[in-house]
């Protein structure tokens, strides 16, 4: 190993010492607004073992909404101490007839594990490839950070899936709801989406709930 290999070496172990975590965990002080970095951490004196312990996901949501769907999130907003760890997960409900649709999760990956029913599920890439596959219990897949992607019952029973995820605030948008369920202007919409008037406000009634 000549010279520079060695100084490289050197410079990239030090710079990952300076980096390194210095306190085990950070767990969210919810009293303070989140900010692009995360919440900040609670005082070590108020931390207790509920912060790390959650059992929201013991239980189905209510899939009695306009898609038959319900998503329970165990982020860093509903469990503390995911916080700064770069995990989280979530609990997906599918009534039959049941879809997630069209989303993104801007700051991380999903792994999808299906528990019961069959899930049917897919990702955009964007060179615009799309992916879709037929999931059964015990089956899994991954939907890479940033990309459209759907989960929709494909059986005619309950479907049950747990999600867990890169980051420990994910977020969330689903694109239906971004362009239709707001005060976005119809005639924006109509140009940037290639929809017709009547198109657009009828989406717009129906995602606001008064269609």
């Amino acid at each position: 190993m000549n010279m520079f290999h060695i100084l490289l070496t050197i410079f990239v172990l030090v710079t990952y010492s300076a980096h390194a975590a210095v306190q085990d965990f950070c767990v969210a002080d919810l009293k303070v607004p989140e900010s692009p970095a995360g919440y900040s951490c609670k005082p070590p004196t108020n931390v207790t073992v509920d912060d790390f312990v959650s059992s929201s996901l013991n239980f189905a949501a209510n899939t009695s909404n306009i898609i038959n769907a319900a998503v329970t999130p165990a982020f860093a907003a509903q469990l503390p101490g995911v916080n700064g760890l770069g995990i989280s997960i979530a609990r997906l409900d599918l009534a039959p007839g049941g879809v997630i649709p069209m989303h993104t999760h801007p700051a991380g990956s999903e792994l999808l594990l299906v528990t019961q029913g069959v899930i049917k599920a897919g990702f955009i890439s964007s060179a615009n490839k799309v992916y879709i596959k037929t999931l059964k219990k015990g089956d899994i897949m991954v939907f890479p950070q940033g990309l459209l992607h759907f989960q929709l019952n494909a059986g005619g029973v309950p479907a049950v899936a747990f999600a867990s995820f890169s980051s420990a605030s994910p977020g969330l948008q689903i694109t239906d709801f971004a362009l239709f369920a707001n005060d976005f202007p119809s005639s924006l919409v109509e140009k940037t989406t290639f929809l017709d008037n009547a198109t657009v406000r009828k989406l717009k009634a129906v995602l606001r709930g008064t269609g």
